[in-house]
């Protein structure tokens, strides 16, 4: 619940399910973390916190891919509003921007409480220096590009997760609601060897015993982009021939399961600066961590009331660049990003032993890695290739196993493009007067692309923002796993709402858009049974 101990969360703790890739080739074939929370609220109970939208263009392409208007970001508006609760208190109107939010729904979000930092000052400064880096007042207003205040998803100096919000007090005790915790999900069955989904299995003791439960309308799977197409999977949904490889009986045959996982590779590092007001010292000094852990106690103020992240920049790749004489360009409209810049007021990691840190992000948030149509000359290659490179599958049939994960991360040469790009980015933004004195160190000297190269290939990992496994299509499309309803193509009683859905990356930190998602199906869901 403390805001500013996001970072002590995951990966490697009881509060993650601990997952990682398979060797990653693109960058010196190492395994990443995919941080996934194990909790309740999953990923929004151990996140940064960041609340970001993505763009008018993001859900504009959604609209457009599925033939679904209501996934344009007009006619998503509403749901927008009703998961947003924004809190004015010590809230600055020069900060964000009323007339795009929302102020009465369910989960609370806020600009930092604690006083505007040295930090803050030269970000609101460079815009001046440098038009390359612009000051954007709102980046949820559909149109992120700039740097901008960060708003995110805290509440009273408390964490604002889904858990808190939608299994809140005023919701928890509904007749109509109950929640099993250390419950694990592991198949969905049909009923008669038909293609109707009506049951659930699931297991509380760690697979000795099962049991099931049966719905009496539909069932809802929302276990994320990585144990979604698990579980699908396990429940022989998916491509036949691979399911018949790990001795699973195919029940429907839908290649699109698992396929087209996508994640925005980053490259995170430290700069050494000149300030000590950031989280290092209470990284190294336990009595100074308590004096910040008793007045966050105490009153939910000071450091620890606030998410870690400092601000954020949503940048684009000159278009004049030749890169894109050869290749399309991924971001979903000239408003999008293709990367982002985000800041931190401490070392992510082991903390050194002496200095004080800004860790500096740096994110392809309009990721292009595709199977096919990777270097075909730019007239000739699609705005959209259904078959990622990215992929959930099985070796095993056993469903408590693991799941195999592939981001296929930078295999694009596109993508390794923008993150060059992006690195030399930030070089560029610390270059401005406002930051004279301020760097005392950076965390690499290369410059050339072979230089850049060697270090994001020991660097660069995931985001820990997975989407897009069980994508959502046209209704009759030759791709996709789900209409645009989120019902499971070619079967009945199944439906899916999570992060998966996306046939393509938000340029977003992912809980927002997948709030919206959950959002709209509810009302979906009701259309189904009750009518509109």
């Amino acid at each position: 619940m403390i805001p500013g101990r996001a970072p002590q969360l995951a990966p490697n703790t009881p509060f993650d399910w601990n997952l990682t890739t398979t060797p990653q080739l693109a960058i010196n074939n190492r395994s990443v973390t995919v941080p996934r929370g194990f909790a309740l609220g999953g990923s929004s109970s151990i996140n940064f916190m960041g609340y970001t939208r993505g763009t008018a263009d993001d859900f504009n392409r959604y609209a457009s891919m599925t033939g679904d208007e209501g996934w344009s970001w007009d006619n998503v508006q509403p749901y927008i509003r009703k998961n947003e609760k924004f809190l004015t208190a010590n809230s600055n109107l020069t900060q964000f921007e009323p007339s795009v939010h929302g102020f009465v729904g369910v989960n609370s979000v806020s600009l930092k409480s604690s006083p505007r930092r040295e930090i803050e000052d030269r970000f609101i400064q460079t815009p001046q220096e440098i038009p390359e880096f612009p000051f954007n007042h709102d980046m949820n207003s559909g149109n992120h590009l700039g740097f901008g205040w960060v708003q995110a998803t805290v509440g009273n100096g408390l964490r604002s997760s889904s858990a808190t919000s939608y299994l809140g007090p005023e919701f928890i005790n509904r007749s109509n609601l109950n929640v099993l915790v250390n419950t694990r999900a592991t198949r969905l069955l049909r009923a008669n060897r038909s293609l109707t989904f009506s049951e659930v299995e699931l297991t509380q003791d760690g697979g000795r015993t099962f049991q099931t439960v049966t719905a009496s309308k539909e069932i809802i799977l929302s276990a994320g982009s990585i144990m979604s197409p698990h579980v699908l999977l396990h429940s022989g949904i998916g491509d036949s021939d691979e399911l018949a490889a790990v001795g699973i009986d195919v029940v429907h045959h839908l290649p699109s399961v698992g396929k087209n996982l996508t994640e925005h590779p980053v490259l995170t590092d430290g700069y050494q600066i000149n300030s000590n007001d950031t989280f290092d010292e209470a990284n190294r000094n336990p009595v100074l961590a308590a004096e910040q852990l008793n007045e966050w106690t105490l009153n939910k103020t000071g450091l620890l009331a606030d998410t870690p992240l400092v601000m954020m920049g949503w940048l684009r790749v000159n278009e004049s660049a030749e890169i894109f004489d050869r290749f399309s360009d991924p971001a979903a409209g000239n408003s999008t990003a293709h990367f982002e810049l985000f800041f931190i007021n401490s070392f992510i990691g082991p903390v050194p032993p002496t200095g004080n840190f800004m860790a500096v992000g740096a994110a392809v948030v309009s990721p292009s890695s595709r199977k096919i149509l990777h270097y075909l000359e730019k007239s000739s290659i699609q705005p959209y290739c259904p078959n990622a490179d990215g992929a959930v599958t099985l070796n095993s049939s056993n469903p408590l196993d693991h799941p195999v994960i592939d981001f296929h991360l930078l295999r694009s040469e596109l993508d390794r493009f923008i993150m060059r790009e992006a690195i030399r980015s930030v070089k560029r933004l610390f270059s401005a007067p406002a930051w004279d004195g301020f760097i005392i160190a950076s965390p690499t000297n290369a410059t050339t692309d072979e230089e850049l190269d060697q270090y994001i290939n020991t660097k660069a990992t995931g985001l820990f923002h997975p989407v897009g496994s069980v994508a959502m299509s046209a209704r009759g499309a030759s791709w996709g796993a789900l209409d645009p309803d989120l019902k499971v193509k070619g079967v009945k009683g199944l439906r899916v709402v999570d992060s998966s859905i996306f046939p393509k990356m938000p340029t977003a930190h992912t809980q927002v858009p997948t709030y919206i998602v959950a959002e709209r199906a509810a009302d979906l869901i009701k259309e189904t049974w009750f009518g509109a």
